[in-house]
This record gives C-alpha cells, sequence and structure tokens, in this order.
C-alpha cells in the first residue's frame, strides 16, 4: 500500500514538473473566455522609469533679489504683501529719509557751481577765439568746468544710488523743491516671497525690506541615494507626481550627504512648458511653488526596444516574471525583463516583433494553467 501511494505521488510530481517546464499553454476560446482573459497589444515607449525620489522646489539664486533700503529712515508705507505680483520699477514702499535732503542739496549746491562755471567757460571761448586771451587761461576754464561736470553727475549718481530715478533728479534741478520721500522701487519683475520690515519703524542704511523672487524658472533638488547614482545621468527627464510638469537633469552632485547618504541632483523647470493661453510664471506657480517637497520619477531616453503593459499582465514563477502571448494555440509563456515601473504599469524587454497580443486580464488564472493547478477543462 505505501508503495502504491509513492508511485502516485512520483506521478504527480512528473505530471507538475512537465507543467512547469512546458512553454504553450493549449487552451481554447471558449475557456479563454470563461477565465476572463482579455488580450491587449505591448505599446512600444521610449522613455523608461529608472527611480522615483523625493525633491523640494526651489528659486534659483540668480532669479531672487533682496530689496534694502539705500538710505536711512522711517518706513512710512509698505505697499505690496508677500504673494503679491510686482513689475519692475514700481514702489514697494516709501521712506521718511533726513539724509535724502542732504543729498539733494549738495546736488543742488553743484549744479548752481556748474551754472556759473558753463558761464565763465562761455565767456572765455568766445574771448579766445577773438584773440582776446592766452590759451593757458583758456586751458585753466576749461579745466574747472570739467571739474564742476563731473562734481554735478556725482551727486545726481548717489541721489540714483539712493532711490531717485534720472527723472526725479532732474525734476529736482529745476524746481529746487527738496523731499524727504524716498521710494524703494522693484528691481525686477516677480514675485513678493517675504516682507523683512514692519512700516512706522526706522531702518538703517541697506536694512532688507522684501525679498523677490522671479519664478519663470524654477529648480527641483532631488535626493538621489548614493547606491543609484550609477543609473541617473544628466539629460535625464524628471516627472513631477501628480502635475504635467516636468524637468531636465541639468547637474549631478560631487558630495554625499552625511545625514542621509543622497547625492543632490539638480533639474531644471523651464517655462517653454507653459501653455499657450497662460504666462510662464501663472503656469508654474499653479503646479509646483518654491519650498514645496514633491516627488518625481526620473526617466531614461532609450534606443532600444521597450514595451509597456499593465502589472496585471505579468505572472511571477520562481522569482522571474513572464507574460502570456496569444498563439494558435493558446498562450505562449514568454520570459520578459522589467526594466521599470511608472503607477499602474510596466515597462518591459524581451525578444518581441511589437504586434503581440498578450493576455492584460487573467494572468492568475493562465499561470494557474501553465502550473497545472487548472486546465482547460
Amino acid at each position: 500500500m505505501k508503495m502504491f501511494f509513492a508511485a502516485v505521488l512520483f506521478l504527480d510530481l512528473v505530471s507538475f514538473g512537465s507543467y512547469a517546464t512546458e512553454n504553450v499553454i493549449q487552451i481554447s476560446q471558449e475557456n479563454i473566455n470563461n477565465l476572463g482573459v482579455k488580450l491587449g497589444k505591448l505599446e512600444p515607449v521610449t522613455q523608461v522609469p529608472v527611480l522615483s525620489a523625493p525633491a523640494k522646489v526651489v528659486v534659483p539664486p540668480t532669479q531672487e533679489y533682496i530689496v534694502s533700503a539705500a538710505q536711512a529712515g522711517v518706513i512710512d508705507k509698505l505697499n505690496v504683501a508677500i504673494g503679491d505680483k510686482v513689475a519692475k520699477g514700481d514702489i514697494l514702499a516709501q521712506l521718511n529719509s533726513p539724509d535724502l535732503l542732504t543729498l539733494q542739496r549738495e546736488y543742488l549746491k553743484a549744479d548752481s557751481a556748474l551754472q556759473l562755471a558753463t558761464a565763465t567757460y562761455q565767456r572765455d571761448k568766445k574771448l579766445l577765439e577773438e584773440g582776446v586771451i592766452a590759451d593757458r587761461r583758456w586751458q585753466e576754464t576749461r579745466s574747472q568746468y570739467n571739474s564742476f561736470v563731473s562734481e554735478v553727475n556725482e551727486h545726481k549718481q548717489l541721489l540714483e544710488i539712493a532711490g531717485m530715478t534720472s527723472s526725479e533728479v532732474d525734476l529736482l534741478g529745476k524746481t529746487h523743491r527738496l523731499t524727504r520721500q524716498l521710494n524703494v522701487r522693484a528691481p525686477i519683475a516677480g514675485v513678493v516671497m517675504e516682507r523683512l520690515a514692519v512700516a512706522g519703524t526706522h531702518i538703517d542704511m541697506m536694512a532688507p525690506l522684501y525679498r523677490i523672487a522671479n519664478l519663470d524658472e524654477l529648480w527641483l533638488e532631488i535626493n538621489i541615494p548614493q547606491e543609484r547614482m550609477g543609473s541617473i545621468k544628466i539629460g535625464d527627464q524628471v516627472l513631477v507626481e501628480n502635475s504635467p510638469v516636468s524637468a531636465e537633469i541639468a547637474l549631478l552632485g560631487q558630495s554625499v550627504n552625511v545625514e542621509n547618504q543622497t547625492i543632490l541632483a539638480r533639474a531644471i523647470i523651464k517655462s517653454e512648458q507653459v501653455a499657450a493661453t497662460a504666462p510662464s510664471s501663472a503656469y508654474l506657480q499653479s503646479t509646483v511653488r518654491p519650498g514645496q517637497s514633491i516627488n518625481t520619477q526620473i526617466i531614461h531616453t532609450t534606443d532600444k526596444a521597450a514595451f509597456k503593459i499593465p502589472n496585471a499582465a505579468i505572472a511571477q514563477n520562481e522569482g522571474k516574471p513572464f507574460i502570456f502571448i496569444r498563439n494558435s494555440q493558446g498562450f505562449l509563456v514568454t520570459p520578459i525583463t522589467v526594466i521599470g515601473k511608472q503607477g499602474d504599469d510596466s515597462i518591459i524587454s524581451g525578444e518581441f516583433a511589437g504586434n503581440e497580443e498578450v493576455a492584460v486580464k487573467g494572468a492568475v488564472a493562465l499561470k494557474a494553467n501553465w502550473l497545472g493547478f487548472g486546465s482547460e477543462e
């Protein structure tokens, strides 16, 4: 009796082994329908997901400005708040600055001296042409005149550095009306990221008032595990999770973060991605924002044949992945290499013509038939 059961067990093992090594599943169309198997085509792709990694959205340092007060004074008014968009030249704040009065007086004093020097210059030039004065006296007059011109230009530049525009300085020279009000203007078009002062307070020269950034270009700082750096290269595309925005890797760091053993990769989000009807900064701000932590997926562009299929189409056996390709007998069990995953899909490679029909649903039932746990009956 024991020998009988041993013989049966041996036959079962032989039977199971024959199913496990067979590459073809013989099954009728009726049973394919009963098993709920659905067919689909291999979808050729040229981009392969390589790695998912966290990232932080940052403003490039060249696109960020600190707006400071060029003179000491009391803040009379702050015109913009955090999040406001500003154009280049917009008045951000107004200061009451006694030091501005001193600069204006010095300018008017130098301008008056220049007017006297101009009269002397024109007179001596005429006398030289008539032969009344010597050439040496004319050279002295011209030298003094040039000195006064330089002094006026110097004081005008000081006023412009203090915050007055060229037209405001010219108006001061015509009207001689002094003012203590100093307008602080935006150096660029952008968005107010931070307010650094409070109205009614006294501030010193060069005290910061606002931080402004141009958001037409943003960076993604991505933390790449050091063991995965070999699979990342400059030029790889970066997709932002739950967003239409993508970026391109432009820099790979040369040092490892000692705290988390990652290497910094920088990807640039360009304004060329903007929809035709939306301003670039508005488009980027609606999807990613500076300081935001996001999840990203790094994509390789490949020249090798690769295809996308649903994850449900892949069956595992002894740690190896397979798919089931429809043929005249039923299905051909075909080994594959999974080279990337993207959501509910996998990117695979293998020896395919590209026009095969694959079981995209019901792979579990086909696997059972393949391994002998079921049959077409």
